[in-house]
């Protein structure tokens, strides 16, 4: 099993990710949402330059936010600090759309994109036509050592894997069909029943992931989830754990609301009567501000304290068996859940933070009492 921890990238992260590094964790995972975050590939940037070993990625970055020769860069840009230590982790959108009032990217542009990224793509150095409007021109990394013998500013050398995350049927097929390992939720279904069309779906295109982790078609996953470790005495409805995982679980209701009154969210959770007490919440919540929120851009509410903190009065739509459902728990209830998770084939738990004071927490509480038994290091 590997270890990640997840961050919505603020600029400072890389000193969390140079402790985490130091507790055991194998990868740094940085959110891309360009409204609410700071910038997640200069945040990346910063981690590299003062890491070591730690693997970083993108979870997930956002394909229309960006043409893909952008984002093609930027990846063998930090690739160039940290050699093949980089993952592009990509998606169709959550806040990086919603937040804009947008709904997800359509699958056939974001296959097109990750095509173009991967599969004799950029990254390998590849030319790729690209395609603006009604014009299409050929583009590749001109200054890649690969295409001009320069490796000033890229480094494609070392291998850059390209992983999806997918909740779907839809997503599922293209990650079994171009990509190099899964990305998804923690909700108890989406892996069992996942990896089969994942696998089923990289056996017709001839695809295999034992480059990156996976064995033959079964995949690389990784599951987005989040985690406290309780002290002595402590429960899950304690102030701490509401304050460190209860902004991880939001998003959730935050994707309810989406789906019933907003753009639309790609995470496949609806459920109309909790969308509709979370509407009649924000509703309150924006009447209650100087000036208040106007109808039209009530979506800009719902997304504010985004996997950072929870607005007043939204800690009611966190239960205590939501918070039971994610890695949160004693030691060994924990250690439980991440032997079920590695028996279902979760290779990877990226683990959400909220900032840096639930960082060092989550870095020295789950590095000494998960990772230090689990490897004996």
């Amino acid at each position: 099993m590997d270890y990640g921890i997840a961050i919505p990238s603020y600029i400072d992260a890389w000193k969390d990710v140079q402790a985490a590094e130091k507790a055991g964790f194998t990868h740094a995972w940085f959110f891309d949402s360009q409204l609410i975050y700071s910038d997640v590939w200069a945040t990346m940037a910063l981690a590299a330059e003062n890491t070591k070993r730690i693997k970083l990625g993108t979870l997930v970055a956002i394909p229309s936010n960006r043409i893909v020769p952008v984002t093609a860069a930027a990846a063998a840009t930090i690739n160039k600090l940290a050699p093949g230590r980089v993952i592009v982790g990509i998606g169709t959108g959550y806040t990086g759309r919603n937040t804009m009032g947008l709904p997800a990217l359509k699958m056939k542009e974001f296959k097109t994109y990750v095509s173009q990224l991967k599969v004799k793509g950029l990254l390998d150095g590849k030319d790729v036509l690209f395609q603006e409007g009604d014009k299409e021109r050929w583009i590749k990394l001109i200054h890649s050592k690969e295409n001009s013998g320069r490796d000033d500013f890229y480094n494609i050398e070392d291998p850059i894997p390209v992983m999806v995350a997918a909740n779907g049927p839809k997503g599922q097929e293209i990650v079994g069909d171009i990509s190099d390992g899964w990305i998804t939720t923690g909700r108890s279904l989406n892996v069992p029943e996942g990896i089969p069309k994942i696998m089923e779906s990289a056996k017709r295109s001839g695809n295999s992931f034992d480059r990156f982790g996976g064995n033959g078609t079964k995949p690389y996953v990784t599951v987005l989830t989040s985690s406290c470790v309780l002290r002595e005495g402590e429960a899950v409805s304690s102030e701490r754990v509401l304050r460190n995982v209860g902004p991880t679980l939001v998003p959730g209701v935050h994707a309810m609301w989406e789906s019933s009154f907003g753009p639309g969210s790609n995470l496949g959770m609806s459920n109309s009567s909790i969308a509709e007490d979370y509407d009649k919440y924000i509703k309150e919540y924006g009447d209650k501000k100087n000036p208040s929120t106007p109808p039209d851009r009530r979506y800009l509410d719902v997304h504010e304290g985004h996997y950072a903190y929870l607005k007043e009065g939204e800690e009611k739509f966190v239960s205590n068996d939501l918070i039971a459902r994610t890695l949160t728990g004693t030691p060994i209830e924990i250690t439980e859940k991440l032997d079920y998770l590695e028996s279902i084939g979760v290779n990877n738990v990226a683990l959400s933070v909220v900032d840096s004071r639930s960082a060092q927490e989550l870095i020295k509480d789950f590095g000494e009492k998960i990772i230090s038994e689990r490897t004996g290091l």
